[in-house]
């Protein structure tokens, strides 16, 4: 990954730093980010119509994040769910009431969904079933994460229309494994 800048090459002078057109030569510097040094910095001339910015400095982000609503009745669950998904790009809005889920969907509008099966007043493949037969909210990836392990419970979670199963415990990279693999 290269580091694109735009540099003004000056003129100096006797009486200072001279800015005009015909001394003004623009250069394309390329770092080289991963390398952590100054060494490996090339220049090569920059075409006149070219105008390069640092996409920080005007509020853009570099790609588009993938929002992720975690929906379990435990907050420190939620809490280390987004522990692992935050510093990987995925900015996550945790849910600890499963009646709300809907309006959340409506008002956050995640790329995707990690739901938890065993909850109060309303489990995950009852949520799971009502969101896969809306029109509105089929069409969004539900991966249930839950301690309920059995092949008959991962089937369950199939008929329901899930599109991913993982177990906890889990592993950080058996959750993004399934992250990345709807986003």
């Amino acid at each position: 990954m290269l580091l694109k800048l735009r540099r003004k090459m000056f003129l100096l002078s006797r009486r200072g730093v001279r800015d005009t057109t015909e001394n003004l030569r623009n250069y394309l510097i390329l770092l080289d980010i991963y390398q952590g040094s100054t060494a490996h910095r090339r220049t090569c001339p920059l075409a006149a119509d070219v105008h390069l910015y640092s996409a920080e400095n005007y509020g853009e982000k570099p790609a588009v994040q993938k929002k992720v609503l975690i929906v379990d009745d435990s907050p420190a669950q939620v809490k280390l769910i987004q522990a692992v998904l935050d510093p990987e790009g995925y900015p996550s809005v945790g849910l600890n009431d499963p009646r709300l889920v809907e309006e959340t969907i409506t008002a956050e509008r995640p790329c995707m969904i990690l739901l938890d099966v065993v909850m109060p007043d309303r489990n995950g493949f009852q949520i799971c079933r009502e969101l896969k037969n809306s029109t509105e909210f089929s069409a969004i990836p539900v991966i249930l994460v839950t301690s309920k392990d059995t092949a008959s419970d991962r089937y369950w979670g199939q008929q329901q229309g899930a599109d991913g199963y993982v177990t906890k415990p889990f592993t950080r990279e058996e959750l993004l494994r399934a992250v990345r693999r709807f986003a």
